[in-house]
């Protein structure tokens, strides 16, 4: 066993592999290099930085494939990033402006629908104490409580808007359905207060990436402090933990590395797909356990360009309440999938798009099939629930975030499942140390977040947490 002293262990020699180039890679990497350390480089899958964060030219500007927005003010470091520099706007409220259409064409009365909104937002949970089960329970059990005080509203339409509330809020949540969120999970996460729409007009959140790494350019292209320090198309394969010296690494052709720390920030869809072969030895039970317990859930968005805005001008956005009967024949068609699409949207500096949502396991099965038959579809669905015709788009674009081996899926969240193994970020973020407590394997992402999780900030304050991490042990021995 090597010396708790050996020769090696210092700020200037000590060195440092980031596995990932998401915000959380990124983040690790800045701050090490700010805090002294000189040997620090990132080995990234894709062949280009962002990870999760993918902004790219689209239309009248451009589009975010990935993360969108910026949620909340206080207390989210994205935010306080930006604040001042004139790149972000508040999305106002749209409780008047989207329209809920009925899959028979009838328009729901815009006081019902935002009365109904209204008790949806003021069912999910909160407080200081656990809700034991599952968010879907807590929903329904409030809803329908706040529901029967209203007067004058049919229970059918009630019905058939939860169903779409569903959507969006698993939307949020990246679930597949509300049943697989735990509600004591749900009040663990902290909310930062402020307007939780805040969008980057005509910038995309590759702007945040710019300001991390101080390019002056396209991140893609320039990468400021990073510069020299990314391997693009460098995926790994194996690491080799075992003893108490140095890491080993094995890219996908062949090459060996070897490191003193290594920070793992792929996500947790590729450490679930990947876990056992990727690991040598193999990770101890707690960090096991919370592999299996948190799930990665799919998201995917549609982008859909017209000459003119197609929608209305009143109108910010349009949500699909299925009628059961059209339900029930929908399933047994071919476009079955189009069940889980929740609505779309007018995006904010893009005059003449719209966005749509796709959620679970429809979304990863609409990933399965051509970008035609998926734009078959839609244009199905608005002849369906639209009472004037949209035209052909100029131009269809759809995410397949499931489907690319690098990801697996969109963002995190904690189920009854990980709540009854008793287990949480807490347990994948916690670091795999040799006798004398040097920090070897490290791991940092959004789903290593207790209270933050599935954000960019919670990834952002992750990869600065390890870093510290480093930069506390290095302290400690000098």
């Amino acid at each position: 066993m090597s010396s708790c002293h050996s020769v090696g262990r210092s700020k200037e020699t000590a060195r440092i592999i980031i596995i990932g180039s998401g915000p959380s890679g990124i983040a690790a990497a800045t701050r090490l290099l700010e805090q002294g350390f000189k040997n620090v480089t990132i080995f990234e899958a894709e062949d280009r930085i962002g990870g999760r964060i993918k902004t790219i030219p689209f239309a009248d500007s451009v589009i975010d494939l990935g993360a969108q927005w910026c949620h909340g003010e206080e207390g989210n470091v994205v935010y306080q990033r930006v604040k001042d520099l004139d790149l972000v706007s508040k999305t106002e409220s749209q409780l008047n402006t989207t329209r809920f259409l009925r899959s028979n064409k009838e328009m729901i009365l815009q006081e019902t629908a935002n009365a109904l909104t209204t008790i949806v937002d003021r069912s999910v949970p909160e407080g200081p104490n656990a809700y034991d089960g599952s968010f879907g329970d807590h929903l329904n059990h409030k809803y329908w409580l706040e529901v029967e005080k209203l007067p004058n509203v049919d229970r059918t339409i009630a019905t058939e808007m939860l169903d779409n509330f569903k959507k969006g809020l698993c939307a949020f949540e990246g679930s597949d359905n509300l049943y697989e969120v735990s509600g004591h999970g749900h009040l663990e996460y902290e909310t930062c207060d402020g307007n939780q729409e805040i969008h980057w007009r005509d910038n995309g959140y590759k702007t945040f990436l710019k300001l991390l790494i101080n390019a002056k350019e396209d991140p893609s292209d320039d990468l400021g402090v990073l510069k020299g320090r990314v391997n693009l198309n460098k995926r790994i394969l194996e690491i080799n933990w075992e003893g108490s010296d140095e890491l080993r690494l094995r890219c996908w052709n062949g090459e060996i590395l070897t490191a003193d720390h290594v920070i793992c920030t792929v996500s947790l869809g590729v450490l679930k797909e990947q876990h056992a072969s990727m690991f040598v030895p193999a990770l101890p039970e707690p960090k096991l356990r919370a592999v299996k317990g948190l799930k990665l859930g799919t998201v995917n968005k549609f982008f859909l360009e017209y000459v003119a805005q197609p929608l209305p001008q009143d109108w910010t956005g349009i949500n699909f309440v299925w009628v059961e009967k059209d339900l029930k024949e929908l399933r047994g068609t071919e476009r079955f999938w189009l069940e889980s699409v929740s609505g779309f949207y007018i995006v904010k500096e893009q005059p003449r798009l719209l966005q749509g949502w796709i959620i679970g396991e429809h979304a990863r099965y609409m990933e399965t099939l051509t970008a035609d038959q998926v734009l078959d579809g839609i244009l199905w669905l608005f002849r369906k629930f639209l009472p004037f015709d949209v035209p052909f788009p100029q131009r269809f674009l759809r995410t397949q975030w499931h489907s690319n081996p690098n990801f697996r899926g969109s963002y995190s969240f904690r189920t009854p499942y990980a709540d009854d193994l008793h287990t949480g970020p807490w347990d994948l973020e916690s670091p795999l140390t040799d006798v004398c407590g040097k920090p070897r394997l490290l791991f940092a992402g959004e789903a290593t977040s207790k209270t933050h999780y599935s954000t960019v900030h919670g990834a952002t304050e992750t990869g600065w947490r390890e870093a510290d991490r480093l930069n506390g042990f290095y302290s400690k021995l000098s």
